[in-house]
Order: structure tokens, then sequence, then C-alpha cells
């Protein structure tokens, strides 16, 4: 048994186009001794596009607390360990949080965390937005049902710029909310970054309600939504 303590690297993956991978991720992702996947399957295929044959194990917010042990156990036989989610920046709005946490609180400073920085949806989303940039508020995801009228009226009291994550279901929903609380406020939406059919709508809430009730067909795919600064 090694009496060095192995390492966890957080490794940035694409959040679209398989071509935005660094060479040090993909480094990291051939070299380590396990990959902890959110899903095996969808890693799978990114592994298998860059020809990454490494070991894998599961891991996501339904881990059981048993394989959290395994992963503990790996790091203290001096195993190197990289996490990664199913796209973008593992640890934003992601359980692999929870592990991080977990593994600082079993081994401390001793213990080493690596960031291999890539891709971000939110951070892609504020940088095409053309909206203030020099701080802003990140909320993560709009809750399902209970929280939501608590989380427009945060929306609008906060003065900076924000940023948060919307699902294509609850997507108009979330629109006609914006228009209600902050009528006058710049938005920005970002969908489908990097991929295909990559599109950012800008205008003020009503005027971003109005294009997506007016073109349903661009209703679709993953969103970043930007309201600007007050």
């Amino acid at each position: 048994m090694s009496n060095e303590l192995g390492t966890l690297s957080i490794v940035a993956t694409p959040i679209g186009n398989l071509a935005d991978m660094t060479f040090r991720a993909v480094e990291v992702l051939k070299n380590v001794d396990c990959i902890l996947c959110e899903d095996t399957r969808t890693t799978g295929k990114l592994l298998a596009h860059y020809g990454i044959k490494n070991k894998t194990q599961s891991y996501h917010s339904h881990t059981k607390l048993a394989k959290l042990d395994l992963f503990i156990t790996m790091i203290r036989e001096g195993k190197n360990l990289a996490l990664v989610s199913d796209a973008g920046t593992p640890c934003i709005s992601d359980p692999g949080v929870m592990l991080v946490a977990k593994l600082r609180e079993e081994f401390g400073n001793d213990f080493k965390v690596i960031a291999i920085p890539g891709a971000s949806a939110l951070v892609s989303a504020l940088s095409i937005s053309g909206l203030p940039a020099h701080e802003f508020t990140w909320k993560g995801f709009v809750p399902h049902k209970k929280g939501r009228e608590t989380f427009f009226t945060d929306v609008s009291e906060i003065e900076t710029t924000v940023i948060f994550y919307e699902s294509v279901h609850r997507f108009l929903k979330t629109l006609e909310s914006l228009a209600e609380k902050i009528p006058n406020r710049n938005i920005c939406v970002a969908r489908e970054l990097t991929k295909m059919f990559e599109e950012t709508v800008n205008g003020t809430t009503f005027e971003v309600l109005e294009y997506f009730q007016n073109n349903p067909d661009k209703v679709r795919g993953e969103f970043v939504i930007v309201v600007g600064s007050k």
C-alpha cells in the first residue's frame, strides 16, 4: 500500500461539441486509475471518441455511502481518480461537490484536488451575452415546483447580472415569470451552446418571450438564461 494519497482531478468535458475537449483533459483521463462518471454510457461515448480505454465507476446524486467509502479507500491506497459529469464542469450545480467535500473531510489539506478546466455553459453564455460580467450571481437550476415564485422574486431583487439554467419543459413559463417580475430588464437566452443549432436571443424579457412564443420550433434543447443587471 502506498503511503502517499491519491489525487482527484475535476475534469471539464464538452457541453456539446466534442472538439472542445482539452489536450490536458484527454491525457488525465487516459492516465488516472479510474474515472468517476455521472453516467458511464454517456462518458463511454466521449472516451471512445478520443480512444481512451480506462476503468469507469458511476457516481451521481443517488450513489450510496458504500461506494463513497470505496473511493475513499482508493485515494488512501494512492489511486488517482478523475471526476466527470455528463457535460461541462463537474461540481457546478452537480453532485460532484459532495464527493469533494467528503474527501476533504476525510483527508484534510493532505489531499490534492486538481482542476482540469474546460467547457462551462454558464461562463460560455455570459461571455457572449453582451451583458455586464464584472459581477454576477449564479442561481443554478430553477426549482421545478416548490420555490419557483421565491426564485423569481429573488432574481428581480438582485442588482447584479444573474445566470441560471432552465429545461425545455418549463422554459416558456420561466420567460412569462421574468416578463411579469422584471419587464424592463435586458436578458440573453443561450440555447444549444456549441451544438449545431446554437442560438442566442437578446432583448427585454417581453421581447424574448414574444420571440419564442412566435417561434415554438425554437423551444428545444438546453437553455442558459442571463438576466442583465439593474
